[in-house]
Formats: structure tokens, sequence, C-alpha cells
């Protein structure tokens, strides 16, 4: 290992992964240096996920890659969200059962500023985070493993294995994003708990093939294909050539993932599609298991994991990406607060204490979603009523709406309102995602634009020059969560620090004093 006393890394990204790629983007867009390390050649080009939930776009969009996200997403409005049909002939024939994607309510379409249009695979999600890195000339350092890991009171000592052989770093701080079988977390020595494996090992078959013509202009997120020859999940990625199919490898019944070659592979989507002449490229197949596991810890000294290496969500949902990204939303400005000497390292405790929570809520949801599909996809007041009576959660709410109970919130309120509504969850409230509203023209999460901010009542005045006197940007809203003279501290990541309904004898005071306590100040200075 290095003998290098200081840190000549402010953090290591470990995995190229989408959590990964975005926790290297958020790092700089927060103006912290960092590497990434991938022990594959590049950016992943088979999609894992194509469910981007709201969370993720308005994370998206503060780093400015909605725009060059929606271009490469699927156009999927109007169409089916899941299907289910024998085979893809019969579908296009009209022998099909359909549930249209989820349509949201006034409530819902008043809760963000931005939304996709359809879906938009992992792959392509990676290649545009990819490439925004590699314009701001980020360290990506791909065919690179990590095969070593210690650390002490002032750094870890990583040590790599890339194209030239090894050799070793010396980093501040060390993220783990290397998936569900994180050899970071294995050298760390956290276990998991949970339901781990849950059903039967499946293929991810990735293959290009015009479906168009048996389609005959129908359009889908998911299908579910019912023939017993080739039984399994069909999921759009671009909607005309490239495709998913997930179909089971039935251990039990003799198959083994190694028997899925290529040429079998073909064969498998030859009969899901019901054409035994259909052109196939298969271009990739992947094993995979549905899992269900939370990280005994998310972070052991300078060591923080995210993504699966901290959780792995039951499939259903879609909540397995959108809360990694979430993990490394909440932990890249704490990173850089930390970097720059604006907090004290007690600011990085609050990423487990807020995180953890909060991923176990939505193992949870997955869980129970998995127990009965229908909670998920269930529309109409039957199926609310269903979803209530089992504790399941709205979608809308496991994205958007969970609360943070930390030392980086204060009175926090972590409890959900016994009405799970997004438009009820969201009511700025302390440890919520502070409310999307309108100001002349401008949402209130773009106002934030990953600073401290200071949002105020429409009779707030004082509050105003109480936040230029410490340097923060405030901007006057006129929203039902905010009183008249009252006030709210916004942290970089959108949650509300603060909420003040009544007027405070010092309010430049009152502010100072509440961002030393978030931010764990005043921040203890090493000596020489």
């Amino acid at each position: 290992m290095t003998e290098t006393m200081y840190p000549e890394v402010p953090v290591l990204v470990v995995g190229g992964g989408s959590v990964g790629l975005l926790t290297a983007a958020l790092l700089a867009h927060h103006g912290v240096p960092a590497v990434l390390v991938e022990r594959r050649s590049g950016p992943s080009v088979h999609p894992r996920a194509t469910g981007i939930g709201p969370r993720t776009v308005e994370v998206l969009r503060e780093l400015g890659l909605d725009t060059a996200v929606d271009a490469v997403a699927v156009d999927l409005r109007g169409a089916a969200g899941k299907a289910v049909a024998r085979t893809v002939v019969e579908m296009g024939a009209g022998d099909v059962t359909t549930v249209p994607m989820p349509t949201p309510s006034a409530a819902e379409l008043d809760t963000t500023p931005f939304r996709l249009r359809g879906v938009c695979a992992q792959d392509r999600l990676d290649a545009v985070v990819a490439a925004d890195l590699a314009r701001r000339g980020a360290d990506l350092r791909w065919s690179t493993r990590l095969v070593g890991i210690a650390q002490d009171a002032d750094g870890a000592d990583v040590e790599l294995e890339g194209p030239d052989g090894r050799y070793s770093l010396r980093c501040a701080r060390v993220v783990a994003a290397d998936g569900a079988h994180s050899a970071v977390r294995s050298a760390l020595g956290v276990g998991t708990s949970g339901a781990g494996d849950l059903g039967k090992s499946m293929i991810n078959i990735l293959f290009r093939a015009d479906l168009r013509p048996h389609l005959r202009g129908m359009s889908f997120g998911t299908c579910t294909i019912t023939t017993p020859e080739a039984p399994g999940l069909l999921v759009t990625v671009d909607g005309k050539t490239n495709w998913v199919f997930h179909i089971a490898c039935d251990v039990d019944g003799g198959e083994r993932p190694e028997d899925f070659t290529h040429e079998r592979c073909a064969a498998v989507v030859r009969a899901a599609v019901g054409d035994p002449d259909l052109d196939v490229e298969v271009r990739s197949a992947l094993p995979w298991r549905p899992r269900s596991s939370l990280a005994d810890r998310f972070a052991v000294g300078r060591v923080f994991l995210v993504g699966d290496a901290a959780h792995t969500v039951a499939p259903l949902g879609a909540f397995g990406l959108n809360t990694g990204v979430a993990d490394a939303h909440n932990l890249a400005w704490k990173l850089a607060a930390v970097h720059k000497g604006e907090a004290g390292t007690g600011l990085l405790d609050t990423y487990a204490q807020e995180r953890k929570p909060v991923a176990a809520a939505t193992l949870d949801q997955a869980m129970r979603r998995l127990a009965d599909p229908q909670l998920h996809w269930g529309r109409g007041p039957e199926a609310d009523a269903a979803r209530a009576a089992a504790g399941v959660w709205a979608a809308p709410v496991v994205h958007l709406g969970q609360r943070y109970d930390s030392a980086a919130v204060i009175d926090p309120r972590p409890e959900l309102p016994s009405t799970v509504d997004l438009a009820v969850a969201l009511d700025g409230s302390p440890g919520s995602r502070v409310p999307h509203a309108w100001v002349d023209g401008v949402s209130t999460l773009d106002l934030v634009a990953s600073r401290w901010t200071v949002l105020v009542g429409v009779a707030g005045d004082r509050w105003l020059a109480a936040a230029a006197d410490v340097g923060l940007p405030a901007h006057r809203v006129s929203a039902p969560w905010l009183s008249d003279d009252g006030a709210v501290l916004v942290r970089p990541d959108a949650i509300v620090a603060m909420r003040v309904t009544a007027p405070v004898p010092d309010p430049a005071q009152f502010l100072a004093d509440v961002l030393d306590q978030v931010l764990a100040r005043p921040v203890v200075v090493p000596s020489a």
C-alpha cells in the first residue's frame, strides 16, 4: 500500500453503473474532484432497468441532464404500461390485456416540474451521464478493479488493478457503488439482512429484432408473455428493434444459466414472439435473481455504501435504481461540504441516519407489491382500498414522499400522514422534499439549485434581510405550506432542514445557529 500521508483523491467512487456514474456527476456538480473505477471496459450496453422515477428526473434536472435523457427516452404517452398476451404476434392481432400507463392525477402533476415522456433504458441513461462526465474531464478509469482496501483515521488506502498493472491510491473518502455483490462491502465485513433471493434465477436477454410488423402500432412498457414455450417478460428498450426478454432459468428442471447460449436465447425469443423465422440478434444474456436485502451498515469509517451495495430491492415497482440515485444525491452534497471545510465530519453521519430507514421502507413496499402485483398495477377506488388495507403506498409516495430524521434536520417529522397522498406528504415538513411551486415561472426546486436556500412567506421581509446577512439566496413564495411571515431553510438536496411559522427575535442569528447545528460546526481543523 502507498505510504502517502495525505489523500491524493478527495473521493473514490467504486462502480461505473448508473448509481456510480451519477455519484461522480453529483460530486463534480458540487465541485469535488473524484476518481471513478469500474472493472468493465465502459458503460454497460445491457439495460438492467428502464423505470426512471420522478425524484431521479429531478436529480437529472439539477445536473442539467433532464433534456438529454428525455431525448433518448421512448415516448409512451398514451401507450399501455403493462400488457399480457400469449405471444407478440397474438398481441398485435388484438388478443391482449392491457393496463394503461399510469396517468398522474392533477395533484401529482403539481408536485414536480418535469417528467420524462416515457421509459429510458439504463444503458441510455448511463451513456448520457458518462458523456457528460467525459466533457467535464472527469477521471474515469475503466477496466480497473478494486483488489484491496484499508483505512485509518486520516484516509483510506485502496489498491487497484488496471490495464497497466496494480497501483495504490490514498483517498479521503470512498463511495462503494459496486453492486449487489459489492467487493467493498465484503472487504469491510458488512453483512446484510432481509428476505434474500426471491424466486427462480432469471436470464435477461438483450436482443435486436424488428417487432413492428407484428405489433401493428401497439406500444407498451412491459408485456407478460404466457406461451408455455417461452413464458417471460418482454421489456421495451426503444419500442422498435431493441428489446429485453426475461425468462426463468428452471434449475430444478435441469436448466442452468450457462445453458442459455446465444442460439438458445434466439430460439426463446422466437417462441415468445410467435415467429419461428424471426431475424434475431442476441446482443447479451445476463443471469440474475430477484433479491431483497439491506446492508447492516451504510457507512464504515470513511467508506459509504450506495445503490445495490447498500440495498437490493425486489423488482416490482421500479424502485431499485431510483433508491440508489437518491443515496448518491443525499451523500454528494455532504461530502462536498466536508471537503470544502464548510461542515464538520458529523454531517456525514447523517447519510446512514437518513438513507437506511428510507431504503428499509422502500424494500418493504416492494415486497408487499411482489406478494400481490395488483396492489401496484390496479387502478380505481377498489385498488386504492386494497392498497390501503395492505399498507401499500402509491408509487409516487415511495419515490418522492419519504422523509428524513437526522441531526441534519431541525424538528423532523418522519412519520407520513395516515392518508398517504403525495400532495399531503409533501407539505413542507422538516425532513421532506420541499414542495414544488411556481415562482415567476420558476420551480422552487430550480430556485434551490443545489445550494442552501431560504424560502419566505409573502410577508417575510425580515427573513429576506436575514438571509442576505448570512449570505444565503432567498425567495418569496406564496404557498399553503408556508405562513405569511414564516420561512423554510432548504438543503442543497432540496430537503427542508427547518421550518419556522412564527416570528423570532433575531432571524439572522437564528439562521446562523441552525446552519451551525445542521452542518456540525464549528469545523475542527486538525493540527499540521
